[in-house]
């Protein structure tokens, strides 16, 4: 599993995938991207972006020049949620958090 961070759009985005080619001269072609699956409580819109504009493309080619960093994943790795992930309690001023 891969992740190719890379900027598109003039912003930086980054993708997963199952596989990468990179023999091309110019370009790092992409397949097997992966996406978000199921319901979401919180919509990362970036990633809504990227799935409306290649979510149906089976090959995706990025040009070198705009690759910023790949990154090879175990699997183990992938199923892990980050930290940012977690649910956390919403706090009003003033209010007292639960327990």
């Amino acid at each position: 599993m891969y992740r190719l961070h890379f900027k598109w759009k003039s912003k930086d985005v980054s993708i997963k995938a199952h596989s990468l080619d990179m023999t091309h001269p110019y370009f790092v072609a992409i397949k097997g991207l992966v996406f978000s699956e199921g319901e979401r409580l919180i919509i990362d819109p970036s990633e809504e972006e990227l799935r409306h504009a290649f979510g149906d493309a089976e090959q995706i080619m990025i040009p070198f020049q705009t690759v910023t960093l790949i990154e090879e994943l175990s699997e183990k790795a992938m199923q892990r949620k980050p930290d940012g992930d977690k649910i956390k309690p919403f706090v009003r001023r003033g209010d007292t958090p639960p327990n």
